[in-house]
């Protein structure tokens, strides 16, 4: 069974908006943070967005004013809602679950990776 399932890529024009979701098994407890990154043809996987338990967020500075992260933590999920697509945003997105015991031991779960691809 999968830790992560990702949904909501695809082929979107210029200017466009996608919304990417991802559902995390119950299984994974004491979740700190949710995000997500991308891999761009050619090039090393960047941080997206980020939020953490308590709801502060991190973005790459490409993404500032058009991209929003959000979760639901009574579901377990973490959206990407991102607007005014361009096509250097085309890449595989990858959800990323962090989640910190109660000994402080650390553990990072990633999805499988949903394909975007922003194209006229």
């Amino acid at each position: 069974q999968e830790q992560l399932v990702e949904s909501g890529g695809g082929l979107v024009q210029p200017g466009g908006s996608l919304r990417l979701s991802c559902a995390a098994s119950t299984r994974i407890s004491s979740i700190y943070a949710m995000g997500w990154y991308r891999r761009a043809p050619g090039k090393e996987r960047e941080l997206v967005a980020r939020i953490t338990n308590d709801g502060s967020t991190n973005y790459a500075d490409s993404t500032k004013g058009r991209f929003t992260v959000s979760r639901d933590n009574a579901r377990n999920m973490v959206y990407l809602q991102m607007n005014a697509l361009e096509p250097e945003d085309t890449a595989v997105y990858y959800c990323k679950v962090t989640s910190i015991n109660a000994l402080g031991i650390v553990s990072y779960y990633w999805g499988q990776g949903t394909q975007v691809t922003v194209s006229s």
